[in-house]
């Protein structure tokens, strides 16, 4: 009779060691070893976390950057995105306003900067900037920020021509964030008025600008862990310098306002893998941190997060700065 294993998670952890070593030599991970990972065990996770962090420790070091966000443009959405509070579509009590002014811009900024913010990004709702106005009062506001303040300036605009692209590059933008929000399998479920294609051509015309790109998506919307994986891939391929990782917040009137928030270790599971695929590059907890990872918010950077949106989100609240600069210094990291 043969003995029983007594820790049958032994050859998990084996296989992730022999993963992780290759990560750290500098190859690239591949579908199997990604199913694998994803497969390891409940007693096996912080094992998995342990070794994002080696990862994370070895490409990124033990920075952290932050990044606070101002919502430039609010509501009256023409797109009808199931979790978005801004859509038009969704009936809820978001504030609906048009865009701030160059003045309000710079001021939000300053104060984005007092926060220890090393990132400063403008958001507007809508699918683009229709009015030329508008869009030299940004580009404006861009190269304002640049010139009197110690921050890198990001947008998020939705669609972006290439000559529109160029013209933020000019003005002084560093980043441009166009997350593919989620799975091409499951887009039409989750938005309807454009198309997965149509972001695409929004990602291109960002990297041919010459921009950084910021390229992310949304988990907890429903979507299995094949489409999670179908993801990942697809964001691999546009190879951006800052991947945002945003967690289903549910708001009340949306199509996905009764959605289930993501359990904390899941959305730490999720993480971690992330950072195996994308040992090099900035991985940023964005909305839905609070919601989704409540007393496991410290976790983020131990399973291998190395950036964070600080304050206020664009239609929900945040963590008092403060409280997030204290938990960055009780874990012995340190802003960048």
């Amino acid at each position: 009779m043969k003995p029983k294993n007594q820790n049958p998670g032994n050859l998990n952890n084996v296989s992730l060691n022999k993963i992780t070593d290759e990560i750290l030599s500098g190859k690239s991970i591949t579908l199997e070893q990604i199913n694998k990972l994803k497969e390891l065990r409940e007693e096996d996770i912080y094992s998995l976390f342990n070794a994002a962090y080696a990862i994370r420790k070895k490409f990124r070091g033990k920075k952290v950057e932050l990044c606070a966000i101002t919502n430039a443009r609010s509501g009256a959405c023409s797109e009808n995105c199931a979790f978005c509070a801004q859509s038009s579509w969704n009936k809820t009590k978001v504030k609906v306003y048009p865009l701030l002014s160059e003045d309000e811009l710079f001021k939000n900024a300053e104060r984005a900067q007092k926060t220890g913010a090393g990132y400063f990004c403008i958001v507007t709702s809508g699918r683009r900037i229709q009015e030329k106005e508008d869009f030299r009062k940004i580009c404006k506001a861009v190269s304002r920020i640049r010139s009197k303040l110690k921050l890198n300036v990001d947008a998020s605009l939705g669609e972006l021509s290439l000559e529109q692209a160029k013209a933020l590059k000019s003005a002084g933008l560093f980043r441009y964030n166009h997350n593919l929000e989620t799975a091409q399998s499951l887009y039409s479920e989750v938005c309807t008025t454009h198309t997965y294609s149509d972001r695409i051509r929004t990602i291109e015309n960002v990297k041919q600008a010459g921009l950084e790109l910021c390229c992310g998506g949304i988990f907890g919307m429903g979507e299995s862990w094949a489409q999670r994986l179908e993801m990942f891939f697809a964001l691999k391929k546009f190879n951006p310098e800052c991947v945002p990782v945003n967690f289903l917040n549910p708001v009340a009137g949306t199509r996905l306002g009764r959605q289930k928030p993501v359990f904390p270790l899941e959305f730490l599971k999720i993480t971690a893998i992330l950072r195996f695929i994308f040992p090099r590059q900035e991985i940023k907890i964005c909305g839905g941190r609070e919601a989704n990872l409540r007393s496991l918010q410290p976790l983020m950077f131990l399973a291998g997060a190395d950036s964070m949106i600080i304050g206020d989100y664009l239609t929900t609240k945040g963590n008092p700065p403060q409280s997030d600069l204290k938990m960055i210094q009780d874990l012995g990291l340190f802003v960048n």
